[in-house]
């Protein structure tokens, strides 16, 4: 194509993005709306497939209604007429996917890993919780903007190759480090397989390797249910056990021993990274190979206690005791603490009926008392009241004989 053709009609190619198994990604100026767009070109041997292209323009459109600041927008899809092929309009980030920074750097530290992880969280959780999978979650397709804006590419275009033969060899197979243990068995992908998938990105943005190195689908199940990889914060000092837990729970061979959903792994990540442990109960996780130095070291304390402990063999299975004389239990710390008190009990028991009748006793006495005391002050109140009553009497009788005197 000449730099004076437009494709389709409406975009001016420039440069070569990338090439994938699947298509190919070109850098375009929308002439219509004046921005550059990322023009991905699939291959032109897919088009022979008219069940994928069906597929391919369903989830194309179901991509297209997804808007969120961390998923890359499409604006167009369709068949390019002069050439015949299919191809998909999307937003153009400006900046380097993941796998091109882990080419270049090797591996993130940790606070830088978990910005990117957690972005990529939110993205899928809204896709989610639209009814969109993404099934293709690997490095590659995690675009990190020159302002560090994380946004999760090709939503949609794996649902599509899943069923078809064409596309098999080379290109799906071509992500299998990235697939769940249920995908693996050819079973239907779901939410939880694309959080298995970012944890496995999570591992590898961590610790700069993929949990399992495995050169095809049958060997990558067998190291799956082998067991749980290497924990991170094993292989690299700056990685926290906490942070550790959070990634290898995202790499539970289970679904339901995966996050719930995107924004519950964020919270995880987010955790880890400031040394919280994650709100799933740590036995699960522990489970899964993070179990912590102190744990370990705690089991084996308990396992070494236990097999010091002496091994006592019944006596009279032996024959070292008669059957008739079984030998006595010995008693617990706390019976002849019991027994003491009962008898501390029983000795008090008169001393404290004579205190309670000496008690009574008293009060009777005190009562006897206070009536008396009572009584005579009221004797002593009447021949007080007579007294006075009598002498009052005699000094009427004076007065009326002085006042008869006087009349005289």
């Amino acid at each position: 194509m000449t730099p004076d053709q437009l494709f389709a009609d409406r975009y001016r190619l420039e440069r070569r993005l990338g090439v994938g198994g699947m298509a190919t990604v070109q850098l375009a100026f929308d002439t219509r709306l004046e921005r550059y767009v990322a023009v991905k070109l699939l291959a032109e041997h897919l088009a022979e497939d008219g069940a994928f292209v069906n597929r391919f323009r369903r989830e194309a459109l179901a991509a297209a209604r997804l808007v969120h600041p961390n998923i890359v927008q499409v604006y167009d899809f369709g068949l390019e007429q002069a050439g015949e092929r299919q191809f998909i309009v999307m937003e153009f980030v400006d900046g380097a996917s993941c796998a091109e920074l882990l080419r270049d750097e090797g591996r993130l530290e940790p606070r830088e890993a978990v910005a990117v992880l957690t972005q990529a969280c939110r993205g899928l959780d809204y896709a989610h919780r639209n009814g969109v999978v993404h099934r293709d979650v690997k490095p590659g397709n995690l675009l990190r903007s020159r302002d560090h804006v994380v946004k999760l590419a090709d939503f949609g275009i794996a649902k599509a190759a899943e069923q078809s033969d064409i596309t098999k060899v080379g290109s799906v197979l071509g992500t299998a480090a990235y697939l769940s243990p249920e995908q693996a068995r050819g079973e239907p992908a779901g939410p939880p397989a694309d959080l298995y998938a970012l944890g496995v990105v999570s591992y590898q943005l961590l610790t700069g390797r993929l949990p399992y190195e495995a050169a095809s689908l049958t060997d990558l199940a067998r190291q799956q249910e082998s067991g749980p990889p290497v924990a991170p914060d094993e292989l690299e000092a700056d990685v926290t056990p906490e942070l550790a837990i959070a990634v290898m729970r995202a790499l539970s061979p289970t679904p339901e021993k995966r996050y719930g959903s995107g924004s519950e792994m964020e919270r995880a990540l987010l955790d880890g990274a400031r040394g919280v442990v994650p709100a799933r109960p740590t036995g699960a996780t522990q489970a899964l190979g993070a179990a912590t130095a102190s744990t370990r070291a705690l089991t084996r304390d308990r396992t070494a206690a236990t097999s010091a402990m002496p091994r006592t063999t019944s006596r009279r299975a032996t024959g070292q005791l008669p059957q008739e004389a079984p030998p006595r239990r010995a008693p617990s710390r706390a019976a002849p603490a019991a027994a003491q008190a009962r008898g501390r009990r029983k000795r008090r028991s008169p001393l404290k009926w004579l205190v309670a009748l000496v008690v009574l006793l008293a009060l009777v006495a005190g009562g006897v008392a206070i009536y008396q005391a009572t009584t005579e002050q009221t004797r002593q109140a009447v021949r007080l009241k007579e007294q006075v009553r009598g002498d009052v009497q005699d000094s009427v009788d004076s007065i009326k004989d002085l006042i008869r005197d006087n009349t005289r």
